[in-house]
């Protein structure tokens, strides 16, 4: 009498699949290792989620939280953010930096609060008419705040999907570009899509990072083809090269007998559009005969500090800063809201250019007489 051994097959469960998708895995890392302290992540709010994001793109998460806490103490809502004055909105976003984001905020909280009673609309569609809100902000906030399936695709994302995927070529290409998005669409699910959103993100900023990252312990490692082929830091391709120009200008640190300085307020347009400024002067001309032109009188003092570079994205700016000292009070009659003295002490509200925030810093404090 013979006797068959029988076998069983494993029951694959409907938890066990969902598991073993790539949202699943993410999900499953993202419950025992994914961020959930964040400022942004308590008392969720469409608009909290708002102004993170817009502060999250191109900044670091540790740069960020001083700034979102400061931001949202002094402006908690749409409404008071759109009655700001641009100063007070600048002034919060100074070393920040890229300010067109603090603008483009401002403008959209304007826009909401006439046409939107205002909401932040709960379609990405709508959201991606907002001056600064793209394709990528807009899902964050949908799936985020609202909780309602959609793709996000920011920065740290793109990383994720091009090694997970080997996507060859640099995301600024519109077809590399379109393959991620459909990856991500693919890959997004339908359920606990908030948690999805700041898991991949989370992802990507603390384990699939620019260069070692950290795949033994990614919840994508086994088959993530990046990873497979031994190439994780090739994906996603590189943005080619190019050699930008060099600008040159001299910056006047002009004070006056109290220790005051003298600003000018940038033009709407232009770099460091609406914010404040040291005087600007082509690296030819005379610092003194400036101040004889403009304030009636020569320097008691002028000094020229070692220049630096600062770079923007299209060109490097190679600065000199000029400190210059006023032995008497001008009597010139200042431009209303373009020009004023900066008390050092005592400083106004306003927004300030990342290199005249480091030089005032460098600036000893006026004495006292």
């Amino acid at each position: 009498m013979s006797t068959t051994k029988k076998t069983t097959t494993p029951v694959t469960t409907g938890t066990t699949r969902k598991k073993n998708t790539f949202s699943g895995r993410v999900l499953d890392w993202f419950d025992h290792s994914g961020r959930k302290d964040l400022p942004w992540q308590q008392d969720i709010t469409p608009y909290r989620v708002w102004v993170s994001e817009i502060m999250l793109q191109q900044t670091q998460v540790a740069t960020v939280i001083p700034y979102f806490q400061r931001f949202i103490e002094q402006l908690p809502s749409v409404a008071a953010l759109a009655e700001a004055e641009e100063d007070q909105v600048l002034h919060l976003w100074t070393g920040l930096g890229y300010y067109s984001r603090a603008r483009n905020l401002h403008r959209s909280a304007q826009v909401l609060h006439q046409n939107f009673n205002g909401e932040l609309p709960a379609t990405v569609d709508e959201l991606c008419t907002l001056p600064g809100i793209g394709r990528s902000t807009a899902g964050a906030i949908v799936s985020i705040a609202f909780q309602r399936p959609a793709a996000i695709l920011d920065g740290n994302v793109k990383r994720v999907l091009a090694r997970h995927s080997a996507v060859p070529g640099w995301p600024g290409k519109s077809e590399v570009l379109k393959a991620l998005w459909l990856l991500a669409e693919t890959h997004s699910p339908q359920r606990r899509v908030a948690d999805y959103s700041q898991a991949m993100m989370d992802l990507g900023a603390t384990l699939c990072t620019r260069s070692k990252p950290d795949c033994q312990t990614c919840p994508l490692q086994t088959d993530c083809q990046a990873n497979a082929q031994g190439q994780q830091t090739d994906y996603p391709g590189k943005k080619p090269k190019k050699v930008l120009p060099v600008k040159t200008t001299l910056l006047l640190m002009i004070q006056n007998p109290a220790g005051e300085l003298w600003l000018e307020k940038r033009p709407a347009s232009g770099i460091w559009s609406g914010l404040w400024i040291f005087p600007q002067l082509p690296v030819d001309d005379d610092p003194a005969q400036f101040c004889l032109d403009r304030l009636g009188q020569a320097p008691s003092e002028l000094e020229h500090w070692p220049s630096y570079r600062h770079s923007f994205s299209h060109y490097h700016l190679d600065i000199t800063p000029v400190l210059i000292n006023l032995a008497q009070e001008p009597s010139v009659v200042m431009a209303p809201q373009r020009q004023l003295w900066y008390n050092i002490e005592q400083p106004p509200a306003i927004g300030l250019a990342a290199p005249i925030k480091k030089l005032i810093a460098r600036l000893p404090l006026p004495t006292a007489t």
